[in-house]
């Protein structure tokens, strides 16, 4: 008999946006736009590098700091590029600008919360089937690395609380922030 299931919810710490995702950002167009500077894609995904990232009115330390970012791994969205600044967006919609060396090409998602405000817990399963067994439950702000996306599934590895290991299983890609709608990520 399978033990039940985890229940993981978001660690939040003072600084750091709480609360789920406003919604999908816009899947990026057949014909993308590169940055100037990287040449990338934009907009991409990315993450925070560290645990204190100043999100500033413009591209530059002269600029007025909007927000302090305190959550190293918490995935955000490049938008536009200037010399070794990067304007992101996070899953609230701030938008801001911060120094490309805080950034991280690590992939990371974030539950959603669901539209119509159902909080349930959202199932992290052991196979990229919707019968499978779960591996935990994941509330909405729960943050993972994610590992591969089909499309239609993501498989992504959870921190679990009080070091216990983590957990590895696949979530319905909709149900993230951090990745775009049918996006293959390998």
């Amino acid at each position: 008999m399978r033990a039940p299931a985890l229940l993981l919810t978001a660690a939040l710490t003072a600084g750091t946006l709480s609360g789920g995702p406003a919604g999908a950002a816009p899947a990026p167009a057949a014909d993308v736009a590169l940055g100037p500077v990287t040449k990338l894609p934009l907009p991409r995904y990315a993450s925070l590098k560290t645990d204190r990232v100043n999100l500033r009115e413009g591209p530059s330390k002269d600029h007025r700091t909007l927000w302090v970012f305190q959550r190293a791994g918490l995935p955000i969205e490049i938008v536009a590029e200037f010399e070794t600044w990067r304007r992101i967006r996070d899953s609230e919609g701030t938008e801001g600008w911060v120094l490309h060396s805080l950034l991280s090409g690590r992939r990371t998602a974030i539950v959603a919360a669901p539209r119509g405000g159902d909080k349930a817990p959202v199932p992290l399963l052991a196979k990229a089937d919707p019968t499978s067994g779960e591996e935990a439950r994941l509330q909405a702000g729960v943050i993972g690395s994610v590992k591969s996306c089909t499309g239609t599934w993501c498989r992504i590895v959870v921190a679990q609380p009080q070091k216990r290991g983590d957990v590895d299983g696949y979530i319905r890609q909709d149900r993230l922030w951090g990745v775009y709608p049918n996006e293959k990520v390998e």
